[in-house]
């Protein structure tokens, strides 16, 4: 893996070295990305793809560079020979390395992100969360940027007609790997809390499921006594997102300080009143238009809502999901549609290369 990451280090190297771009160059943005790739599933992949629909990728002959945090790619001799060539950099700033979740050289991996981060002409930080952490974590920076959060295709990601639950519907998702098992478990926890107090729910999960995370979901919710009361939905893509949101009532996010996820705004934008965690970015997107609570902002350790605290939101929601649901649609269509994303980047492509 250490080989790979070095031949694709020195290929985007030689990119850099041969790219005949040199400044006062025209002022039509012509945009590479950075060694970042583009695809449905994964922020950065969509991110990238969702760019690249308006500003396609200039593998060569380009005079921007669109970087993202989570695709730190470009070696120091890229970013040097760019810098001397007056090529502006942009820096998308998402989510962070630290301690409560990564096993690893959590600093060495915040290193890696912090070389364009402090080097770009601009920054766009995805939430107040990600700038305020980017200041503790990555230092604080010189220049200009701003907040601008993530975005959704209002068109795309939108209600759908459906016959209404017998029984109010939860909906989890996302990729689940061994170390975010703690979502499915306080999910699950808060769920059987719920139904013990008269709440009629159930809930699905959707998304690649780690084989662990599903042995232990399974023997957790045999113990809670809701088995029957969990459908495991599978991976899905961005084409099939729509009708697996609007076939709930409810969205649930209860990941840790998740600085800017796309998912919430794909729920609400479907409809989708979100029961969170009142941490990280996601308390900023769904403002009064869910229910949320309150854990620590902490980079140390974890935190999940109590399965009391998590089972009251639930029915709050649950309670009030007409009205919720109508607000967090206008909401996504009001702030987050990708049309004032894509509008915003334009400018400043444009206003950086002039």
């Amino acid at each position: 893996m250490a080989a790979l990451r070095a031949a694709y280090s020195s290929k985007l190297l030689l990119n850099s070295i041969f790219n005949l771009r040199l400044k006062g160059g025209d002022d039509v943005p012509r945009v590479f990305y950075g060694g970042a790739r583009s695809g449905n599933l994964g922020g950065p992949l969509v991110k990238v793809q969702r760019l690249k629909q308006f500003y396609p990728e200039y593998k060569w002959n380009y005079n921007l560079v669109y970087c993202l945090s989570n695709a730190p790619y470009l070696p120091d001799a890229a970013l040097d020979i760019l810098r001397i060539r007056g090529i502006p950099i942009v820096h998308n700033q998402n989510g962070l390395f630290y301690r409560a979740w990564y096993e690893g050289d959590w600093m060495r991996q915040n290193a890696r992100m912090a070389r364009t981060y402090h080097q770009a002409r601009h920054v766009f930080w995805q939430s107040e969360f990600c700038r305020r952490s980017a200041d503790k974590l990555l230092g604080s920076r010189i220049g200009s940027g701003e907040v601008l959060y993530n975005a959704v295709d209002t068109e795309h990601f939108r209600p759908i007609g459906r016959i209404p639950n017998a029984k109010t519907t939860l909906l989890l998702t996302g990729k689940i790997d061994d170390h975010m098992y703690y979502r499915v478990d306080s999910t699950l926890r808060g769920l059987a809390t719920a139904v013990n107090h008269g709440f009629d729910g159930v809930l699905n999960i959707a998304g690649w499921i780690a084989p662990l995370v599903r042995s232990r979901s399974d023997t957790l919710a045999a113990e809670l006594g809701i088995v029957q009361r969990v459908k495991y939905l599978g991976p899905y893509t961005q084409n099939d997102a729509p009708r697996i949101y609007s076939d709930a009532d409810i969205y649930i996010m209860t990941k840790h300080n998740d600085p800017c996820p796309n998912a919430v705004l794909e729920a609400m934008a479907c409809g989708l009143p979100v029961v969170h965690s009142i941490s990280g970015g996601v308390p900023e997107l769904v403002a009064n238009t869910g229910a949320g609570v309150i854990v620590p902002e902490d980079f140390e350790r974890i935190h999940v809502p109590a399965p009391n605290a998590l089972s009251d939101a639930i029915m709050f929601a649950a309670a009030n999901q007409g009205e919720l649901s109508v607000q967090a649609r206008r909401r996504a269509v009001e702030c987050f549609d990708i049309s004032k994303w894509i509008n915003r980047h334009s400018e400043l492509f444009i206003s950086l290369l002039k």
